[in-house]
């Protein structure tokens, strides 16, 4: 299946995760990707490890398949060319650069856009225009501090904590694929694009959802709840005899379905616990209740009675385990060096097709010669470039 974006061609001068995921993206949908790496060290996330695997990060490679790999010192006016030269045959064009960086190397918009108003531009930085802070370097765990994230994550009587993966660098990058696809649309009908920017700080606070809500609107504190949901109860980890399940009511059918099942039918009854307002007033009561009664059980006893009673919950799985559930879901990589790349496929499905590019993560500098040769180079012209020094600079 071709994907929806075949034909597009995208130059990627962003590294290590929010704008390489953003591109992936594109790629996955079917989209020419070209990622410019600074020769002899490349993105920044491929030192970022262990694990390695045959040297290669596997850092790199969870935001990187489907790309072609073209090293040039973007410092030197000859590798700056090459930039120049991608850009005219490209339809977007992404970059990270610290601030003000792309226009010092002279990759801004207007240098690489031209006399192509219809060329989408997305920039990806840390911080907004607007903020005070708008000239730092925006790394995801300073982020999920800067913009609340951390306040909200973690135990009730413990200190703040992160989430476990870069979610500000993530959903930054979804965001930035966002904006790029409704932007390339729109050029599409009207001949002009216009210029994408997203921020690690404007994604986190766009990600807190309904506890932002609650600030915003409800007045309410920023408070850590650990696994419990500040508006349900119950919604939580319980244990039980042998490990530990989640339980997540939503509804008030669900907790009287629960309730019956679980033999504690005067739990639904009683008017402390009868309505999810009443339960998360009378919370710390019905939780420890709860605690106890799931003890009793084993997590596979658990796992059936929620079944059988219909209501939403689960076990808790390593990463590993889930991978070994959900085997449809991993897409294998013919890798030149490293063997078992494997990487889970995009989550959207088109047709019941999930479009994953299937091009493996490129080794640094992978496809410089070809690619050069594809813009017009001719050979001696690429050996000479190729066996020139790196210059101090910025990808």
């Amino acid at each position: 299946m071709s994907g929806p974006l075949a034909g597009v061609r995208v130059l990627d001068l962003s590294r290590v995760l929010a704008g390489p995921y953003c591109t992936m993206m594109l790629a996955d949908l079917g989209a020419t990707v070209v990622k410019v790496e600074r020769p002899g060290s490349g993105d920044q996330s491929r030192a970022w490890g262990p694990p390695f695997v045959a040297g290669e990060s596997t850092y790199f490679m969870a935001a990187n398949r489907g790309k072609r790999s073209v090293a040039v010192d973007v410092a030197d006016p000859r590798g700056r060319d090459v930039v120049i030269r991608l850009a005219a045959r490209s339809d977007v064009i992404v970059e990270n650069f610290l601030p003000g960086g792309a226009a010092r190397l002279g990759l801004d918009r207007a240098s690489l856009s031209g006399d192509r108003p219809e060329v989408v531009y997305c920039s990806i930085t840390g911080y907004p225009p607007e903020s005070e802070d708008a000239h730092r370097p925006g790394f995801d765990f300073a982020i999920q501090g800067d913009a609340g994230g951390m306040s909200i994550t973690g135990e009730a009587d413990g200190g703040p904590l992160k989430v476990g993966v870069a979610i500000a660098d993530i959903t930054a990058g979804m965001f930035a694929a966002s904006g790029i696809l409704a932007v390339l649309l729109e050029a599409r009908q009207t001949g002009r694009a216009r210029a994408v920017a997203v921020s690690l700080f404007d994604a986190q606070l766009a990600w807190l959802g309904n506890r932002a809500t609650e600030v915003l609107v409800g007045g309410a504190e920023s408070r850590r709840y650990g696994n419990a949901h500040p508006s349900l109860v119950p919604y939580e980890t319980f244990e039980t005899s042998d490990g530990h399940v989640n339980l997540a009511i939503g509804t008030e059918g669900q907790y009287r379905a629960f309730c019956q099942a679980a033999g504690v039918p005067e739990l639904a009854d009683d008017p402390d616990y009868a309505t999810n307002p009443e339960r998360v007033r009378n919370r710390e009561a019905l939780v420890a209740r709860l605690q106890t009664l799931f003890r009793t059980r084993t997590v596979a006893d658990w796992l059936t009675l929620f079944d059988r009673a219909g209501v939403p919950g689960g076990r808790i799985r390593t990463i590993a385990e889930a991978a070994a559930a959900a085997p449809w879901a991993i897409v294998e990589h013919a890798h030149p060096t490293a063997t078992g790349v494997r990487t889970f496929r995009s989550p959207i499905a088109l047709d019941g097709e999930h479009p994953t590019a299937l091009a493996a993560p490129p080794l640094l500098g992978q496809h410089t010669a070809e690619v050069l040769g594809e813009l017009g180079y001719d050979a001696a012209y690429v050996a000479e470039l190729l066996a020139g020094p790196c210059r101090p600079g910025t990808l």
